[in-house]
């Protein structure tokens, strides 16, 4: 029998992700997989323009249901039989929006997208009424909120399917803007009662999820390249340079206890918003790591500089929006906070590398992590003096 949905506490000890977040989180990658794969194709393709919005528009979709269901299962996870069976609805609903992906960019059809987004929002807006339904006050005035301008939001995005192609990226702007309104507006008075330890560890886990999707799409473009191509001297700088890209963004994340730092609602909006700009960055650099390959072997339209561009651009958002959001908080002196931002600059400047660009990029990044030990251990040191 369904229980009365009420918010956790703030300060819940010992508060984990379940079993259930994470089978959510996994669902996820067919998505993310989905849109890389899409952009490689249209990179490789030699359309930049169309591959980067399309990506910034589909990835947004991943994102946003992902951020929502996240939120306030942090605040409001019963973990009863009704929650778990919604949430298997949003589960259907990433799914069927992954399906509609392809068509989305290759024919700017969205009809696919937007009913998988429809499943997700509906099952995300009665979980928001049933919220209401347990609680009174301004909590229940909170929960109602966020059911309404989630709704109207869903009826907003209506307008990828009507308004001209031309103007489609208008439409999203508009909505992304109204996307980011609904939590201002609905916690104007009360906010939720997410707990920082869980959005953390929730956070970090869907980190882990990104990169290991970047993991799979470099290791099967190498794969496919050595099958088809058999030139491995061209390859392994580019497989080397992408493995140790990877092995430092997870490092550099993961470098930092941010749990400290999510002490407020205002603070943890930038954050948890902002990490659109990280996740997406840490999925395109599996892309531009496909990319590079492609170019290696002769299959791509892009010249070596383009190619090299797809990775080495990723890798540099990623490395300053990780430091703008997330590292810079835990930082101390000039020294720790340059790392990163001057590590970024490197990563570009990567870009006229030639064949050893990406090589070139991952060198850069794993002299950062050990610069940053370096630091840190010697702070320590210096304190425990």
């Amino acid at each position: 029998m369904p229980v009365r949905m009420r918010a956790r506490r703030t300060d819940e000890a010992h508060r984990a992700s379940t079993p259930l977040e994470l089978f959510f989180d996994l669902c996820f990658v067919v998505g993310i997989a989905q849109a890389g794969r899409q952009l490689v194709h249209a990179l490789a393709e030699g359309h930049p323009g169309h591959g980067i919005s399309g990506y910034l528009m589909l990835f947004f979709a991943i994102w946003l249901a992902w951020l929502n269901f996240s939120w306030f299962a942090s605040a409001y996870d019963t973990d009863d039989t009704l929650y778990r069976i919604t949430t298997l609805v949003q589960i259907a609903g990433v799914l069927i929006l992954a399906a509609g992906v392809p068509r989305a960019f290759e024919e700017s059809q969205f009809a696919v997208v937007w009913f998988g987004f429809l499943v997700m929002r509906l099952a995300m807006v009665s979980q928001w009424l049933r919220a209401a339904h347990g609680c009174g006050g301004e909590e229940r005035r909170t929960a109602l909120r966020y059911a309404g301008g989630v709704s109207l939001c869903q009826v907003g995005w209506l307008g990828l399917l009507f308004a001209p192609e031309q103007g489609r990226p208008w439409v999203f702007l508009v909505m992304a803007v109204a996307e980011l309104c609904v939590p201002l507006f609905a916690e104007r008075h009360r906010a939720t009662a997410w707990h920082p330890g869980h959005i953390a560890e929730r956070y970090g886990l869907f980190t882990i999820i990104v990169l290991g999707e970047t993991i799979a799409a470099a290791t099967v473009a190498v794969q496919s390249a050595l099958d088809e191509h058999d030139e491995l001297g061209a390859l392994l700088p580019i497989a080397a340079g992408g493995l140790l890209l990877v092995f430092a963004a997870y490092w550099i994340y993961f470098a930092v206890p941010i749990h400290l730092h999510l002490r407020s609602s205002r603070q943890a909006f930038v954050w948890g918003y902002g990490h659109y700009v990280v996740f997406g960055s840490a999925a395109a650099i599996g892309a531009g790591i496909e990319v590079a390959v492609e170019q290696s072997v002769g299959a791509s339209h892009l010249s070596l500089l383009a190619a090299s561009a797809c990775v080495t651009v990723p890798a540099a958002l990623f490395l300053f929006s990780v430091w703008l959001l997330h590292s810079r908080h835990q930082k101390r002196g000039w020294a720790q906070q340059l790392v990163l931002p001057l590590a970024a600059v490197a990563v570009l400047g990567c870009t006229f590398a030639g064949t050893y660009a990406v090589f070139a990029s991952g060198l850069v990044c794993a002299a950062a992590v050990a610069a940053g030990v370096t630091l840190t251990s010697r702070q320590g040191a210096a304190l425990s003096a």
